[in-house]
């Protein structure tokens, strides 16, 4: 058989989009604001990349929504054992590279978040939302966010305490906001809920790449918890950016 010949892989995220049937949910009503965020998450389309890349430098984070009280979107985030050799006590995802048993990058994250804080595989109880487009990490990996909703609040979490200090929510709206979303402690009054940093890079024919690091403060700073920066703020920033945007483009699309 030729090269031209061998047959393409399919694309499973095709024949995998979810029904979410939110009446029947173990969930709190949702709001306006997040019946529309997840309307526009499940008909988003990451565009076609045909790059190679070894596998080897392929990874997968989880991004799990749940529901609030109030009705609003919530992003699971957890604290980094102190123990890991890397990136020890960070706020992070729960995300690592692919494993040759994966046979999606789906698949890694949720096998890493089921592994790191004990979210089930189960595709019914947490569909999946989309897949987010990838991005080179600073250690040269491609990293790729998979968008899951968690349908059954019931759902308790079990730590591997090898990799997991503990776990928290953020409100997803906030990556969009330069107000807190909660009290500010006193010794907090004078940090900036969110802030960023610039970097400039050379491009290609003389240009210049700028690249926004940003930073949000969690509210539990006292107790030891860093701040969401880096990846892990830019995933969350690139959620809601993107729910955001497909929405107007695609209303504008089509008359609306």
């Amino acid at each position: 058989m030729t090269f031209k010949n061998v047959p393409k892989p399919l694309n499973l995220l095709k024949f995998h989009r979810p029904r979410l049937r939110l009446n029947e949910a173990r969930i709190p009503p949702l709001s306006q604001q997040s019946k529309q965020c997840l309307r526009n998450l499940t008909a988003y389309r990451r565009p076609d990349i045909d790059i190679p890349v070894p596998r080897g430098r392929t990874a997968g984070v989880l991004v799990a929504l749940f529901v609030g009280r109030k009705g609003d979107l919530y992003v699971l985030l957890n604290r980094r054992s102190t123990n890991l050799r890397t990136y020890a006590g960070d706020t992070s995802l729960p995300g690592g590279k692919a494993e040759p048993d994966d046979r999606t990058i789906e698949d890694t994250a949720r096998r890493e978040a089921f592994e790191e804080i004990g979210l089930p595989p189960d595709r019914q109880k947490v569909p999946l939302l989309c897949i987010l487009e990838p991005f080179v990490a600073g250690n040269a990996t491609i990293v790729t966010p998979v968008v899951v909703l968690i349908l059954d609040n019931t759902l308790r979490p079990i730590l591997n305490d090898a990799e997991v200090a503990s776990l928290f929510s953020h409100p997803l709206a906030s990556f969009l906001s330069t107000k807190p979303p909660f009290p500010a402690e006193p010794e907090l009054l004078e940090v900036p809920y969110h802030s960023y940093n610039d970097w400039t890079s050379p491009g290609p024919n003389d240009t210049t790449w700028t690249t926004r690091s940003h930073r949000f403060l969690t509210g539990r700073e006292a107790g030891g918890i860093k701040p969401v920066f880096g990846l892990t703020a830019y995933v969350a920033h690139l959620l809601l950016c993107t729910s955001i945007w497909f929405h107007h483009t695609h209303m504008n699309a089509v008359g609306l």
